[in-house]
């Protein structure tokens, strides 16, 4: 059952795009402490913030769902939010003027900015929109995505490229604008929502977990590379949850092509179906963000599943982080990709 504030919070979700999930909340610190509904962020006393500061986000594809939910609720702990979105004169003209009546209403520090991220001259116009009102930006939130379901033979190729435009690419362009930012800075923090899909394959989400899987790539890689300048890159990895993006699922677009797949065919449909079933209330996903951007600096963990259930990505992030120290240490760069923050960070 869900509370008063979640069930608020619901409500503030219209139909529109975010990024998909899978669904509960787990954390990764040391493997061998890995445990069902284990948070692993530290109680702050006395109910205070664990970090007092308040930061500077841009969050993409804020029109709804995921971003609009993480837009309201950082908001509401004070953290001044940049919610964007593509078209902002067209399709999304509602759910920003919708996003800004709020913000006037409730004294909320929320601005609404265009940008598509399919689009480098977009990404880069927004960003630097934010840093000259804001003078920083702390924290970059990649949320814009999408969910492809389909027989992998049935995607085209205009379909499988066009998904990974905005659920890989668009994130690549983000980075980009943002990073000389926060190199001047020292500080900041990359986060990128990705999935459980981002872990493990299911059958007739073959091109989105592709998407995600290579999101996951770049953003384990940021992590290392950006660790000595005071930078992190961190990973969401949410389960189901609702959201509208289950009502605006992109399907394959060659059907013909799965006449000869028998009961495979109704694959994409049992799917959907199951996570639709089982998704949690989106505001824990929304939480979880908090509390990751309230985590003071170098001491975040590179990957934070959010879901009622594990599917065994626990292990998979477990083994993966035994199998990437090791290999670090291998190869001799283990000390150059330790974090770094404040005037050790500026030395490098």
């Amino acid at each position: 059952m869900q509370d008063s504030s979640s069930a608020e919070a619901a409500r503030r979700l219209p139909p529109g795009e975010d990024s998909l999930v899978f669904v509960s909340f787990h954390n990764y610190g040391d493997p061998s402490t890995s445990h069902s509904h284990q948070t692993g962020f530290t109680a702050a006393p006395q109910g205070e913030m664990i970090m007092n500061s308040k930061q500077v986000v841009l969050i993409t594809g804020s029109s709804t769902g995921f971003g609009r939910l993480f837009a309201d609720t950082l908001a509401r702990k004070g953290h001044p939010v940049f919610a964007t979105m593509r078209d902002i004169g067209g399709r999304n003209a509602k759910n920003a003027s919708e996003i800004r009546a709020l913000a006037e209403k409730d004294s909320l520090p929320i601005s609404v900015l265009e940008l598509d991220v399919t689009n480098d001259a977009s990404v880069e116009r927004a960003v630097e929109a934010a840093v000259t009102k804001a003078g920083r930006i702390d924290v970059a939130i990649n949320n814009a995505g999408y969910f492809l379901s389909g027989l992998a033979e049935a995607v085209t190729t205009e379909q499988a490229q066009h998904l990974v435009d905005t659920n890989f690419f668009g994130s690549v362009r983000v980075n980009r604008a943002v990073l000389p930012h926060m190199r001047r800075q020292r500080s900041g923090v990359l986060m990128h929502i990705s999935s459980a899909a981002g872990r493990i394959v299911a059958p007739s989400m073959g091109f989105y977990c592709a998407s995600k899987f290579a999101l996951e790539a770049l953003a384990e890689s940021y992590h290392y590379e950006l660790a000595g300048q005071g930078i992190e890159s961190v990973i969401v990895e949410p389960g189901a949850y609702e959201t509208p993006v289950f009502g605006n699922t992109v399907t394959a677009a060659d059907d013909a092509r799965t006449n000869t797949y028998g009961a495979v065919k109704q694959t994409p449909a049992k799917l959907n179906a199951a996570l639709s079933s089982t998704a949690g209330n989106a505001q824990e996903v929304a939480d979880a963000v908090l509390r990751i951007i309230e985590t003071p600096a170098g001491e975040k963990q590179m990957r934070y599943l959010v879901s009622r259930v594990s599917l065994g990505v626990d292990q998979i992030n477990a083994l993966s982080r035994q199998v990437q120290a090791n290999l670090l240490e291998g190869f001799g760069i283990a000390a150059d990709t330790r974090f770094l923050k404040g005037k050790a960070a500026s030395s490098v």
